[in-house]
């Protein structure tokens, strides 16, 4: 077992939670959080008698990162450790699994599980626990998985029962909230404190030698001037308007903002939203439409006019066939007649994008001549890194010795990455043999990755948090972190309010530790002692909903009803299905999803669309459950909810206000048993 060493500042900001104290640390990136907590976990196991520890990660590579990095290299030999999430058996019988070790690393969501469940058998109770270590804890807030743990904990505390654990959170930073003044900073960073029950704390009498072990890179604003011309985003921003007229002539209250802006896009949103509830399928579809062509504009100012280009030909190709009404003619016909002109003037170079041309000076200037470097461009999405990706794999970045690979985010989409493909990139990432990543967000927290010469964020806005942790990722000696954006946009003024919060969080904090350990107590007691009530005034709302027979379900795109809420079901906590056979006349299927990693219980079919008419609205997949039940997996999105007060649309299935039933396996089967041998 390696020998456990602690850097001063790290002895430092660990000293209370050793002497058994709920805490919070706060260290920035690259500051070693991680290796302190093993240095706690360490010491508790070694002092509580029948310890139990439980290390909560919010993304699943961060199980094995943990594990293999940090806590089995010092406690393996020592002491049982296990490592659980979505991918192994052990998720089914984490209480087993908690009985048989003394230190479990798991994703948050397997540990709620446990907690939540009525089976006995499965069931763990937070008395279980003697210490839980929380990792990235700025996200215990609002109904993230993490905070419905904690409420627990804080309903159990005020409650006055005895056996809780120790709770140890780790940060780089827990934000401001959205604050624009130090009381409303305060008030967020007291909130935090209030969910984790812990005070929080911060390196002071070593903050010399945490300077010298993380040093902060040298911010740049690479700033660009407004491009002089730009006949393809006019040409879109026509065609708008086209869309605009025909909308006018019978919406004549039309109000939106600014073309080709994020607020332009949160307008339509909502009046595609508008739209559904009314039953007024030109306003849905014409908003519909117009995200996509603003979508167009917002690509078009960030990167190549062909990516932007590509984005809404794609778009429309999936729209071939599936014309129910003179909305669908027009808008197809208004496509097709400006598709040619679209095409023409998104090849001429004239009039490329400058930031395009800006990033490529950032990066031959880091790379070129022979320079050995290692870079992350962070940009906003999966789309973005795919464009800039493709735009990078030229001869002139082939001769500067630029190697670069995508890093995206695991799941199960077409778009998304697998776990095995994220540590392969990171592997060779580390290796050399890349040395730029072209990442979304996904790179700014938790992922072991190297430190770097080059950062540079490209066409974001984010929160000071995100900021904090993308800069934290150019740690090597003489660094710089690049902002490439235009003069006065929205991201260059996001970028400096980021650094202005950062700032304000940072006085929060202090004002914080500052103050008399009994006025913070009774500050976050209060605090908790509100959030108690507002979970009882959900729980009663919840209590009060209704069954699904009187609510359907109506397609989003032709507002055909289609299912009653009463006929779907939960399975796992994670598949919303329906159960009726009779729902099968209503849709047809696609392609088959094919996933890189396989479920003990369960496997993806086809797609399944609407099938009514032309519509073909994409509902969801089948889902085989237990290699017997053929049921559609169906995402709340893509349906309208007719109820007794009138049409709604919800973004997820948990805002339904009808009360949705576990899914039962063997009553299913029982009340099934011809439509299954039917499905066999």
């Amino acid at each position: 077992m390696e020998e456990m060493k602690l850097r001063r500042y790290q002895e430092e900001v660990v000293e209370r939670a050793v002497s058994g104290e709920n805490v919070i640390i706060w260290l920035p990136t690259g500051g070693g959080k991680t290796r302190a907590a093993v240095y706690v976990a360490k010491k508790h196991l070694e002092t509580t008698p029948r310890a139990k520890v439980v290390v909560l990660v919010n993304k699943v590579h961060l199980v094995t990162q943990h594990y293999t990095k940090e806590f089995d290299p010092h406690l393996g030999r020592r002491y049982k450790l296990m490592q659980v999430s979505g991918d192994c058996d052990e998720k089914d019988f984490f209480a087993d699994a908690l009985k048989r070790s003394d230190l479990i690393i798991c994703t948050a969501q397997i540990l709620e599980n446990a907690l939540a469940t009525a089976d006995e058998d499965k069931r763990v109770e937070l008395g279980d626990i003697s210490l839980l270590i929380i990792d990235e804890c700025h996200d215990t807030h609002k109904e993230t998985v993490y905070n419905k743990i904690m409420r627990r904990y804080v309903g159990m505390k005020h409650r006055g029962e005895a056996r809780l654990p120790q709770i140890l959170g780790l940060t780089a930073s827990p934000g401001s909230g959205g604050a624009k003044t130090p009381e409303k900073a305060e008030e967020h960073v007291l909130e935090i404190c209030a969910n984790l029950d812990s005070a929080i704390v911060s390196v002071e009498e070593h903050a010399s030698e945490l300077a010298e072990m993380v040093p902060k890179p040298v911010t740049r604003f690479d700033i660009v001037d407004e491009r002089p011309e730009d006949p393809f985003g006019d040409h879109l921003s026509a065609t708008m308007l086209e869309i605009h007229d025909y909308m006018l002539t019978r919406t004549p209250d039309l109000s939106l903002r600014a073309i080709g802006t994020q607020d332009y896009e949160a307008d339509v949103v909502l009046l595609e939203e508008k739209g559904v509830k009314q039953g007024n399928r030109l306003l849905a579809q014409c908003a519909l439409h117009l995200r996509q062509y603003n979508n167009a504009l917002l690509i078009n100012q960030t990167l190549r006019m062909v990516d932007a280009y590509e984005s809404l030909d794609d778009f429309y190709r999936t729209k071939e066939g599936t014309d129910i009404d003179d909305t669908d003619r027009f808008l197809l016909r208004l496509f097709r007649n400006n598709r040619a002109t679209l095409k023409r003037l998104a090849a001429d170079v004239r009039f490329e994008n400058p930031k395009m041309e800006k990033l490529q000076m950032v990066l031959l200037d880091q790379f070129g001549d022979g320079k050995s470097s290692r870079g992350i461009v962070f940009s906003r999405t999966r789309f973005s890194t795919r464009c800039l990706y493709d735009w990078v794999g030229s001869d002139l970045f082939w001769k500067a010795n630029i190697k670069a690979a995508i890093l995206t985010g695991a799941g199960n989409g077409n778009s998304t990455m697998s776990t095995s493909q994220q540590k392969d990139t990171i592997r060779n990432f580390r290796e050399g043999a890349i040395n730029l990543l072209i990442s979304t967000s996904v790179a700014e927290e938790g992922l072991d990755i190297p430190e770097c010469n080059l950062v540079v964020r490209y066409g974001l806005l984010t929160n000071e948090i995100a900021q904090q942790q993308a800069s934290g990722r150019a740690r090597a000696r003489n660094s710089v972190y690049s902002v490439v954006a235009e003069q006065g946009s929205r991201e260059m003024h996001r970028e400096l309010t980021n650094t202005f919060l950062g700032k304000l969080t940072a006085k929060a904090i202090r004002r914080i530790q500052e103050m008399p350990r009994q006025e913070f107590r009774e500050k976050i007691a209060k605090i908790q002692k509100e959030s108690i009530k507002c979970v009882q005034l959900r729980l009663e709302e919840k209590k009060n909903r209704k069954e699904g027979d009187d609510i359907q379900l109506v397609c989003r795109n032709c507002f055909m009803p289609v299912a009653c809420g009463s006929d779907i079901q939960l399975i796992d906590n994670s598949h919303y299905v329906n159960v009726n056979p009779e729902f099968k006349k209503y849709y047809k299927t696609g392609g088959r999803i094919f996933l890189e990693k396989s479920f003990e219980d369960w496997e993806p079919g086809c797609k399944v669309h609407c099938a009514n008419g032309n519509c073909n609205k994409h509902w969801g997949h089948e889902l085989k459950y237990k290699k017997v039940a053929l049921l559609a997996n169906l995402s709340i999105k893509n349906f309208a909810l007719d109820t007794p007060s009138g049409r709604i649309t919800v973004k997820k299935w948990k805002s339904v206000p009808f009360v949705v039933q576990d899914f039962n396996f063997a009553e299913y089967c029982t009340e099934h048993l011809e439509d299954l041998g039917d499905s066999m």
